[in-house]
């Protein structure tokens, strides 16, 4: 079976499913069936069923999700359009029978994975146990205890040279004089304005900056701009506003070359930081905590707790990161991190409840993704009657010649009302790849479509999967 859609590029946009380049027209886009392919290195578990049995109301009522009905199995034959623009993806344009193993566990040495990167495994802080609203906003001292996990990675690989730590040593703006007080919103905004390497001297007692606007990396001021929070600064959006704006292509922040699009600089490195409570609700861009569109971007040993962007909506994600234009496709990372860790600190928004990648390749490293939600309705381009949105549970990607690779990564507990509870990747013009090494994904919750375990993938060919367990 395929589904075949026509569809045009919008300038400074990409149309999600033909992957165009910008001012592009492509038409008569096949999507096909996805295969299995045996040359992927795997192993099925046999103590699973081939196809996994629908689900049922009652595994929604469970979960949260809010749909009423669920098209996954052999009977099920969720077939919508396979256009849309922006931050939306594929809504599963093929037959849901084609689902593929049910649990996978790898027993590919760890020797032949690729080398994607090297740091300790993500430090977040997360109480356990604590049974809230994912939306609702956290406390703002809620995150500067040290204390263990609840996801930890699954393992610990190496870290690229590319995405290793800054060097802090000699900052050009140092936030705070010794006092929690002196860390003000203000301060922060400015030193973030001005550009460079930013530090903090908010006391010996981890401290919390709750802004009132977001701050945003001006393009002409600082070739890098590096954002060091020490492992004690949190900073809170306070349930009202966005943490982090990067857009090369924002005449606002000034334009420094004729292809916005594609541009080294500004390169922007977070790390050893706590984002929560960021809030892009309204923005229809998503990137609740951080939106970076152009140079490059890396998060480094940080967390992402409780941030939102737009409930619905085909073009929306990123509860947490949301990630466009990496110089010449160079890949995003994320390093050591966490994004959520139960059901007070999960990230939620339409589509990519944790992170979305648009046009982007990514890699993320011994970090650890749980309790995370894509609550768009009706996926895209929108149902009938529906406001679209709901791929993609805690990760989002979607282009053409892309890649997402895992390493030494948890992602468990996560839900997308439409598909792909885990993850949602789609390499339009299918040369993009998906590789799974020494990584546990498990116990994520795909609403109404998904052809691998948890996770919706349309790439070249099937995840790549070593040493790991996905189901």
């Amino acid at each position: 079976m395929s589904v075949t859609g026509r569809m045009t590029c919008v300038i400074l946009s990409v149309v999600e499913l033909a992957g165009c380049a910008v001012g592009t027209a492509i038409d008569d886009v096949t999507f096909d069936e996805i295969t299995t392919d045996a040359s992927v290195p795997s192993v099925v578990d046999t103590d699973s069923k081939q196809t996994p049995a629908p689900l049922t109301a009652a595994d929604a009522a469970q979960t949260g999700l809010d749909f009423a009905s669920i098209a996954r199995g052999e009977d099920s034959s969720f077939a919508r359009g396979a256009t849309a623009q922006g931050d939306a993806g594929v809504s599963a344009a093929h037959d849901a029978a084609n689902t593929n193993v049910t649990s996978v566990t790898s027993s590919t040495s760890p020797s032949t994975s690729t080398a994607l990167g090297a740091t300790q495994g993500a430090s977040a802080s997360i109480d356990a146990g604590v049974a809230a609203s994912p939306t609702k906003a956290i406390s703002e001292t809620s995150s500067t205890a040290q204390v263990t996990a609840t996801s930890a990675p699954a393992a610990t690989c190496a870290v690229p040279s590319d995405a290793a730590p800054a060097d802090v040593s000699k900052p050009t703006t140092v936030v705070g004089t010794g006092t929690a007080a002196s860390c003000t919103s203000s301060a922060f905004v400015a030193a973030v304005e001005k550009g460079g390497i930013i530090t903090f001297d908010c006391g010996s007692a981890p401290t919390t900056i709750t802004l009132d606007r977001t701050a945003r990396v001006f393009n002409d001021k600082a070739q890098r701009v590096v954002i060091d929070g020490g492992n004690k600064v949190t900073l809170s959006g306070g349930g009202k506003v966005r943490i982090l704006y990067q857009n090369t292509c924002d005449q606002n922040l000034v334009w420094t070359t004729e292809h916005c699009d594609n541009q080294e600089f500004p390169q922007l490195t977070v790390q050893n930081l706590t984002f929560e409570n960021g809030n892009a609700k309204g923005s229809s861009e998503g990137g609740g905590a951080i939106y970076a569109s152009g140079g490059r971007v890396k998060v480094i040993n940080s967390r992402f707790y409780g941030n939102v962007c737009d409930d619905t909506g085909p073009n929306i994600g990123g509860g947490a990161l949301r990630i466009l234009q990496q110089y010449n496709g160079l890949p995003a990372y994320v390093v050591g991190s966490t994004f959520g860790g139960d059901q007070a600190r999960g990230n939620v928004c339409s589509n990519g409840g944790a992170v979305s990648a648009l046009g982007v390749s990514l890699e993320v490293v011994n970090s650890a993704l749980s309790y995370n939600r894509a609550i768009g309705r009706g996926a895209s381009p929108a149902a009938s009657g529906t406001p679209g949105g709901g791929s993609g549970g805690a990760l989002f990607a979607n282009g053409n010649n892309i890649s997402l690779a895992l390493c030494g990564t948890r992602i468990d507990h996560n839900d997308a009302n439409e598909g792909g509870g885990a993850l949602f990747f789609v390499s339009n013009d299918r040369s993009g790849s998906v590789t799974i090494d020494r990584s546990t994904l498990e116990l994520n919750k795909s609403g109404k479509f998904e052809n691998f375990p948890g996770m919706f993938v349309q790439a070249k060919q099937d995840p790549t999967q070593l040493s790991s367990t996905v189901k």
